[in-house]
C-alpha cells in the first residue's frame, strides 16, 4: 500500500498538474470504484481543483463548492498521468479525471478491486473518514510520544495504527524501527524517554528520506514503480538478506498478509522473536538467538 512518501510525490505532482484547472468530465471504468451516490459524480464536473491533501492514506482533490474528491489505492492502487488523446491503461483503470491538458487516470492491477473513489461535500464530511492519526512531519517529540503511549501496543502495531500516525504502514515501519534500533515487539509502555526521543527522530529521518529518494526518481513525472519493496531499504522485504548496519542475516514474523522484518542484532539483542507458525512446527528446534542461525 502506498505510504506517506509515495503519497507526498503523488501530491506534489498533481498540484502541478490540475490546482486551478477545471475538472471537464469523470469516467469511471468500474463503477464498484465509486463509493459514495450522494452528490452524484457529475456535480464534480466543470468545477476548478483549488488544492491537493493527504488524509492518511488517502489522496483529497480540493474541489470549488466544497466538494472533495477522495481516492483511496489500497494495495494495488495508483494514479497516471496521460497526454491529451492517450488511451486508458486497459482492464486496470477504475476511472479517469479529464482536463483540458491531460487525464489523471486512477488504476487499480489485480481482481480484488480493494481501491475506492468518494465525492463528499463539505469539510465535516471528509473529517469523518480521517482515521485521526497524527502527522509525525509536524508534530512535536511532546505529541508523538503522547500518541504512542495512548494505548499500550508493540512497537510496530503503534506505527501502523491510522488512528495514531497518519500515512505510515508496514513496509515504513520496519525502516524506522531499524533506523531506530527498537525490537518490532517491544510495547509502547516500557519505552524510556530516551528511546521515545530515538523513535521520533528515525520516523521523521525515515520519511523524509524516502521521500526525497522518491522524489529524485520520479524527476518531475508520477511515480512510476510504487511498491512496499524497494532497492535500499535496510530490512523490509529482505529477510534472510544481510542488514546493511551489521550483517547479519534479516528476520521475520509473519502474521494475517502483513509481516515484521528486523535485524535481531541491532534490535533484539540477538533474540530471533517467534513466528507463530514456524516457530510451533519446529518446537525445540526453534533458534532462541541468531547465532544460532550463523
Amino acid at each position: 500500500m502506498p505510504e506517506l512518501p509515495d503519497l507526498a510525490v503523488y501530491l506534489e505532482r498533481l498540484e502541478e498538474r490540475v490546482r486551478g484547472r477545471a475538472l471537464a468530465r469523470v469516467r469511471l471504468a468500474s463503477p464498484f470504484v465509486l463509493r459514495t451516490a450522494l452528490p452524484p459524480i457529475g456535480a464534480a464536473e466543470g468545477r476548478k481543483i483549488l488544492g491537493t491533501r493527504r488524509l492518511g492514506k488517502r489522496i483529497v482533490l480540493a474541489l470549488e463548492g466544497e466538494l472533495f474528491l477522495v481516492l483511496h489505492l489500497m494495495i494495488a492502487g495508483r494514479l497516471r498521468w496521460l497526454e491529451p488523446k492517450q488511451k486508458l491503461p486497459g482492464r486496470i483503470a477504475l476511472a479517469a479525471f479529464e482536463f483540458e491538458h491531460g487525464t489523471l487516470a486512477f488504476t487499480e492491477a489485480g481482481t480484488k478491486r480493494r481501491a475506492s473513489l468518494h465525492l463528499i461535500e463539505g469539510e465535516q464530511a471528509l473529517a469523518a473518514l480521517d482515521p485521526g492519526g497524527i502527522d509525525v512531519l509536524e508534530a512535536s517529540r511532546e505529541a508523538f510520544a503522547a500518541q504512542l503511549r495512548r494505548e499500550n501496543h508493540t512497537l510496530k502495531r503503534a506505527l501502523i495504527d491510522p488512528r495514531l500516525f497518519s500515512g505510515i504502514g508496514n513496509a515504513y515501519s520496519d525502516e524506522i524501527l531499524h533506523r531506530a534500533k527498537l525490537s518490532p515487539v517491544a510495547l509502547t509502555s516500557k519505552l524510556d524517554e530516551g528511546e521515545v526521543k530515538r523513535l521520533f527522530e528515525a520516523t521523521r529521518a525515515t520519511l523524509l528520506d524516502w521521500t526525497a529518494r522518491l522524489r529524485a526518481e520520479a524527476a518531475g513525472g508520477f511515480p512510476e514503480k510504487v511498491t512496499a519493496f524497494r532497492e535500499g531499504m535496510a530490512v523490509h522485504g529482505r529477510y534472510r538478506q544481510p542488514c546493511p548496519a551489521c550483517g547479519a542475516p534479516v528476520q521475520r514474523i509473519v502474521y494475517a498478509e502483513n509481516e515484521a522484518n528486523y535485524c535481531a542484532r541491532c534490535q533484539t539483542g540477538g533474540k530471533v522473536l517467534a513466528d507463530r507458525a514456524l516457530s510451533r512446527l519446529l518446537r525445540k528446534s526453534w533458534p532462541r538467538s541468531i547465532d544460532e542461525l550463523e
